[in-house]
């Protein structure tokens, strides 16, 4: 194999690792979008139908925050979880474990 060939193995993996990178990112925005939104929507709901103008729509905003971050963490680590590490990095993982 040449070195033209192991470079564009090379920029391939990074080239994938990047776009997984990027679908996790994106993921993580839409849920947080889909998590606000909801709080939004159900707290002016029950706001409105209790005449309680802003005491719903503020506490459901507040709550959707620890929501959307344990959210985005269980994105995130099932995310990275699927990753594969590469041929590199697991040779350099055996070379500590027989040190």
């Amino acid at each position: 194999m040449n070195r033209q060939d192991e470079g564009d193995k090379r920029d391939r993996k990074q080239y994938t690792l990047n776009l997984a990178l990027a679908t996790i990112a994106g993921q993580v925005g839409f849920v947080t979008l889909i998590v606000i939104a909801i709080a939004l929507i159900g707290g002016l709901a029950l706001d409105n139908s209790l005449n309680t103008k802003p005491m719903f729509t503020v506490l459901f905003m507040i709550a959707s925050v620890p929501v959307t971050v344990i959210l985005m963490f269980r994105i995130v680590r099932a995310a990275t979880s699927r990753i594969k590490p590469s041929e590199k990095t697991e040779s350099i993982m055996e070379d500590k474990n027989r040190e």
